[in-house]
């Protein structure tokens, strides 16, 4: 069984990494990543389960009513990230790691009984889908406890790897519904969230069992508020909202968008809705690789160049009406958030080792701005569905949401060249430039 405090863990040690430190980490990193990714799911329940809530299965919800369930998911998530990235410096990452996992039966539950039921208000069903937002908390503690057991040189790939495991999620579910939808049809979404409970079971009883806390991973509040004083932490997560915000955006829209713009079924639209949360996730680590070789600031600024190029192919796409076109553009929009997502995080423990008096120092303001960061960029997510929501509302397409993000996208490629590439003395820094 593992131990339930680590007291001593110095992973800039090379012989201590050798003998011990790199096992030790590995293992946790790897259950962080099964429980984040079940968590990722049920965040993401319900970009599949308004698939399911059409006219001929006896709901009677507008798309302005499926954007606002999603926009709610996301809103909820995005909050909690924040607590969630404090909770597991205070209650150690095995232990809020089986907490967090066993509390996302409760959403899993109510999901279950009220989508069996088309008359059910969409008060409750608003209500439910708040819930389901505590899945995206589980993003934050999973990063910040996984940024501690990793030194500096493996940063990049642990947090890609961490990160994009759990975003794989998203494509889970999806995929999930997908087979729903082909066995059972569209009367039983009931089905879904069921599929979640011994999953979450399992992850609870894994991380129960072999999963550590560390005591170096403690963080006090004023270290947040420090962060919270530093340009840095809001310049990285209005980064961050580019990237993630983009990615977990997108996840909840793309189906909804797919049956408004392009006429699909609930079945012919879940078929495509996948691929694009997939090959983000498969891209995350990747971008953190590529940070690791080429600096976290040069990859970032690529990622936002690709994401506008990629917008152009979709406007372009709606245009024509061509399907194909958009599914594709969407596509490499996903791959490039994904790369984003690595490189950007990647930046921060590397940008705070560089700035900071000592090493501990720079761990624990590094463990805060992932948390902040990540609970600011995750209201990206909100904003892609609002917009969505607001441009149907106006002009009864998506063309003026995309017009926004690619502008949004110029802006973060240019803060990211100005503060991080241009005669910057940190960005000289070889630690993490």
């Amino acid at each position: 069984m593992a131990q339930r405090w680590i007291a001593e863990w110095e992973p800039e040690d090379p012989g201590f990494w050798a003998r011990e430190g790199r096992r030790t980490a590995r293992r946790n990193l790897f259950l962080s990543v099964f429980a984040e990714h079940i968590g990722f799911g049920v965040w993401s329940l319900w970009s599949v389960l308004v698939l399911f809530m059409t006219a001929e299965n006896g709901f009677a919800l507008t798309p302005d009513d499926k954007f606002l369930l999603v926009s709610v998911v996301s809103l909820v998530g995005a909050a909690l990230r924040l607590p969630y990235g404090f909770a597991v410096t205070r209650f150690g990452g095995r232990n809020w790691t089986v907490f967090s996992a066993l509390v996302l039966l409760v959403p899993t539950g109510l999901a279950a009984l009220l989508v069996r039921n088309p008359s059910t208000p969409f008060w409750a069903l608003l209500l439910c889908a708040a819930v389901a937002g505590l899945g995206g908390g589980n993003f934050a503690s999973s990063m910040v406890n996984i940024n501690h057991f990793f030194p500096e040189r493996e940063k990049g790939w642990a947090l890609g790897l961490n990160a994009g495991g759990g975003n794989l999620g998203v494509a889970t579910v999806q995929l999930a519904g997908l087979a729903v939808l082909g066995a059972a049809g569209v009367a039983h979404p009931e089905i879904l969230p069921l599929l979640f409970v011994p999953a979450l079971l399992l992850a609870a009883w894994l991380a129960h069992r072999r999963m550590d806390n560390l005591a170096a991973a403690r963080t006090e509040y004023g270290v947040y508020r420090t962060v919270l004083r530093d340009r840095h932490c809001w310049i990285l997560s209005v980064l961050y909202i580019g990237t993630f915000g983009s990615f977990i955006g997108y996840s909840f829209a793309f189906g909804l968008v797919l049956q408004n713009d392009f006429g699909r079924t609930p079945a012919q639209a879940a078929a495509l809705t996948f691929l694009g949360p997939l090959l983000g996730s498969l891209a995350r680590p990747v971008g953190g690789r590529l940070a690791d070789r080429w600096g976290g600031a040069r990859v970032t600024v690529g990622a936002f160049f690709g994401m506008g190029l990629g917008t152009l192919g979709a406007l372009g796409a709606s245009a024509a009406g061509s399907l194909a076109l958009f599914v594709t553009a969407f596509a490499a929009l996903f791959v490039l958030t994904g790369l984003g997502n690595g490189s950007t995080y990647k930046m921060i423990p590397g940008i705070y080792a560089a700035t900071s008096a000592s090493r501990e120092e720079g761990r624990r303001r590094a463990g805060a701005v992932i948390g902040i960061s990540g609970a600011i960029g995750a209201l990206g997510g909100v904003g892609v569905n609002l917009a969505f929501r607001q441009s149907y509302q106006a002009t009864g397409d998506g063309v003026p949401a995309l017009t926004a993000f690619l502008v949004f996208y110029a802006l973060c490629a240019t803060v990211t060249w100005a503060v991080y590439l241009r005669r910057s003395p940190v960005a000289a820094d070889p630690v993490w430039a």
